[in-house]
């Protein structure tokens, strides 16, 4: 299957404006902007076609295509970076059976997480949108808990049936739990949604066409305009594999972001 990797970066990010240009260091001091560690996650993935940032900001486009990204500029009235990848779709062509949304602002996303989406369509056909989710074990669920406690806002939780169909995505920490007893290596009944997408080209060429929902607008989460189409978003379990995932989603996240590259190793 061709797949296309989108990575949607916007310079007006209301939590963190300019986020995308925002530098972190590596192992070795190096510092690279997020943007930049973001394309790094995207090239590691295997059987990939083609990599492109999807930007509307020149700041951005010179800062990626400074160190080799290939950038489709697209307009300032995308709404999320579901509509940015749809946009790309348009301007690149339909030669593509999957398009990942691999969101700008993580950059620690694992290669495998993008490589069973893609994996999870091929062995679905009759599913449109895929997504990852990790269980959360006692130490991520805390800093979940820990966030809305400071009333920051952190990862987004998942819940899904038993044959992975999404029920609903939310910034606050669901299921309900009692908030504390977790050991760092319990394994918990929360699931970090991971911010990746894959799409059926169908699937994306529609997104725009709908209006955002209720749900959409409160949470702020672009997924759920599919739920509230009644189209189904299959969720896909990967395993961690002893690799800390975190996302760029507040000025306070950047080092937890360089402890772990640094842990990891990573330049």
């Amino acid at each position: 299957m061709a797949t296309l990797i989108v990575i949607p970066a916007r310079y007006a990010s209301t939590r963190y404006p300019g986020k995308a240009l925002a530098p972190l260091k590596g192992a070795t001091g190096q510092n690279k902007t997020l943007i930049h560690r973001s394309w790094e996650a995207a090239q590691a993935v295997r059987g990939v076609e083609r990599v492109v940032v999807a930007t509307d900001d020149d700041r951005i486009r010179v800062e990626a295509e400074g160190f080799g990204a290939e950038v489709v500029m697209t307009s300032d009235s995308c709404e999320n970076g579901t509509e940015r990848c749809a946009e790309v779709l348009t301007a690149l062509g339909s030669d593509f059976d999957i398009i990942i949304n691999l969101q700008g602002d993580a950059p620690l996303t694992p290669p495998w997480f993008v490589e069973e989406l893609v994996s999870a369509l091929k062995v679905h056909p009759t599913a449109e949108v895929a997504t990852p989710v990790l269980r959360c074990d006692g130490r991520a669920l805390n800093g979940f808990l820990e966030d809305r406690k400071a009333g920051r806002v952190g990862a987004t939780t998942a819940v899904f049936g038993a044959e992975g169909k999404a029920l609903y995505f939310s910034k606050e920490v669901i299921p309900y739990t009692q908030g504390n007893g977790w050991s760092d290596q319990d394994q918990t009944p929360v699931f970090h949604h991971v911010g990746v997408y894959a799409y059926r080209p169908s699937a994306l060429a529609a997104y725009p066409l709908w209006p955002a929902g209720p749900l959409e607008q409160l949470e702020g989460l672009e997924q759920l305009r599919f739920l509230e189409r009644d189209k189904p978003v299959l969720c896909v379990e990967v395993e961690a594999r002893s690799r800390q995932f975190w996302e760029v989603n507040n000025p306070e996240d950047t080092p937890k972001i360089e402890a772990i590259l640094q842990e990891l190793e990573i330049e």
